[in-house]
């Protein structure tokens, strides 16, 4: 393997940058979007998250003897950006596979109190791969160049600065031959180039007003890239579809109370299924500087609204409050629609509880829920209790009826977000796993990893997208999986229809990848 070349931009660097800018009011981060927009709203998101004033019953602690684990272990952030050539690899590389697999997450840069820090607020970095024709060609981490973390690298930032800016950090998608980092409730999506350089803000063609989202659905049967946004300030959201020139072509308002946190949503053949539960923006909280204030909201009701794709009225149907987090897919079935997702009891404490990121009652679980037009309700029923995060289906199939799923069990995930007040959670056992879920037949395989070896999410990839007669679950799973023995982090390519036998290929990169959110495979055209 080629010797990473490491780039002077690291967090060390970033440390002298950061004294400064702390003293800046007018620095454009996340937090102070926030506090702004509560003064708008006074006067008149994963990034919508939420933190409520610490419970009087807790003692602050010194930072010097609180835990923080979401800066710890497997969530501790990288300092440096790598660039490696030439990754040795164990097993074979399928030559089928030609393309990138993107991933991003939270990496904070420069912190200096990790009191003043949340998960979810951190500095977005991406981590890619590139594969061609049997091989592992390069390995990069870059860090999303927001004017912000432009700045604490001491680089210029090109251009005006846009409101709201922020390094975006939870998912990376392919659209129109364009890469966009994404992040919800304010932030315009960056464009990346193809070696993970941020080219700029992107606009969708300057058609795109106000919010945009982290969890885009895109319909490949018509071509539309779908979205719902939110904002703080807001008394509605907005359904957003991006058509196949690649503009804004319908912006739907859908009036909604308390402007909660809508993270994620559901697309079928011809709905769009906005999921609105009791986590919305606490005006008073921004005022007092929380660093995400959003707060759990026994006041308002937990419900599913139905919108025609086209536009037009929203029936909402009520349901018990939980917490949902991602969305697997949905379909029509008859009168039906339905739903699969990950599901937290409530309550569910986003910002956490002293903790540095989200706090959860228990664990997530996989959910079905079926929406009866005919009879006005909605159904839900656990199809996997195990703790597991962030399902991935076959992309080709998004919004029409799915078989298979695929989720990640990490442990130090279910941990840590179960941690309270800077302690950890009583000890419990997690295992970490890759998960393939056939909904079809109720059951489900587990490739099983060793201690330590935490594992990101699942992205499937054709064996051929261009097969039209391809079964559903012809292809592979790729994931981002720690290697404990090397202090550094495989990408673990699975063959999906042998899930539970060895890896097809186990690519070593040359650092380690942090627990984060969400990515891509992003095949050559």
């Amino acid at each position: 393997m080629t010797d990473p070349t490491r780039t002077t931009h690291s967090a060390r660097t970033a440390n002298a940058a950061s004294t400064t800018d702390s003293a800046r009011t007018t620095d454009p981060t996340r937090r102070n979007v926030l506090r702004g927009a509560a003064a708008v709203a006074a006067a008149g998101g994963l990034i919508g998250t939420g933190l409520g004033a610490q419970p009087a019953s807790a003692a602050p602690q010194p930072a010097s003897t609180r835990r923080f684990p979401f800066l710890e272990g497997a969530f501790e952030p990288v300092t440096e950006e790598l660039t490696a050539f030439d990754l040795p690899v164990t097993g074979r590389v399928p030559r089928e596979l030609n393309g990138r697999y993107l991933r991003t997450g939270p990496n904070v840069l420069g912190l200096e109190d990790p009191r003043a820090h949340h998960w979810m607020l951190g500095d977005g970095m991406v981590h890619g791969v590139r594969l061609r024709e049997g091989r592992a060609e390069w390995y990069r981490n870059r860090w999303v160049r927001s004017s912000q973390v432009a700045r604490k690298l001491g680089e210029p930032y090109p251009g005006p600065v846009p409101p709201d800016d922020f390094p975006c950090n939870t998912h990376v998608i392919p659209h129109r031959g364009r890469i966009l980092a994404l992040q919800e409730s304010g932030p315009l999506p960056y464009e990346l180039d193809d070696e993970l350089n941020t080219v700029g803000t992107y606009d969708f063609r300057g058609t795109l007003e106000g919010a945009f989202t982290a969890h885009t659905k895109f319909d490949a049967y018509a071509g539309e890239l779908h979205a719902i946004a939110y904002y703080p300030t807001w008394d509605h959201v907005r359904h957003l579809v991006v058509d196949p020139r690649g503009r804004v072509s319908r912006s739907t308002r859908i009036p909604v109370a308390d402007a909660p946190m809508i993270h994620d949503f559901a697309l079928t053949e011809r709905y769009v299924i906005v999921l609105d539960m009791p986590v919305t923006f606490d005006m008073a909280g921004a005022e007092r500087g929380d660093l995400v204030p959003y707060v759990w909201n026994d006041r308002h009701p937990a419900r599913v609204g139905v919108m025609p794709r086209a536009g037009g009225a929203v029936r909402w149907f009520e349901v018990d409050p939980v917490y949902y987090s991602h969305t697997l897919n949905a379909y029509e079935e008859g009168d039906n629609l339905v739903v699969d997702m990950t599901n937290f009891d409530a309550p569910f404490l986003v910002a956490g509880n002293g903790s540095g990121g989200p706090y959860g009652a228990g664990t997530p679980r996989l959910d079905r829920w079926t929406v009866d037009l005919r009879q006005g309700r909605v159904r839900t029923r656990t199809l996997d209790d195990r703790p597991q995060e962030f399902p991935r289906v076959n992309e080709a199939l998004v919004s029409r009826r799915h078989r298979y799923g695929y989720s990640a069990a990490a442990a130090e995930m279910a941990v840590a977000y179960q941690a309270v007040d800077g302690n950890p959670p009583p000890d419990r056992a997690f295992s970490n796993a890759l998960i393939k879920h056939d909904l079809l037949r109720g059951t489900s395989q587990v490739h099983r990893l060793p201690r330590g070896a935490a594992a990101s999410e699942a992205v499937f990839v054709p064996s051929d997208p261009c097969d039209d007669r391809a079964a559903e679950d012809d292809g592979y799973a790729i994931a981002y999986v720690h290697n404990p023995e090397r202090g550094a982090s495989d990408l673990l390519i699975l063959a999906a229809q042998d899930f539970t036998g060895e890896p097809v290929a186990r690519i070593h990169l040359p650092g380690r990848v942090p627990l984060g959110f969400h990515g891509s495979w992003i095949p050559d055209a």
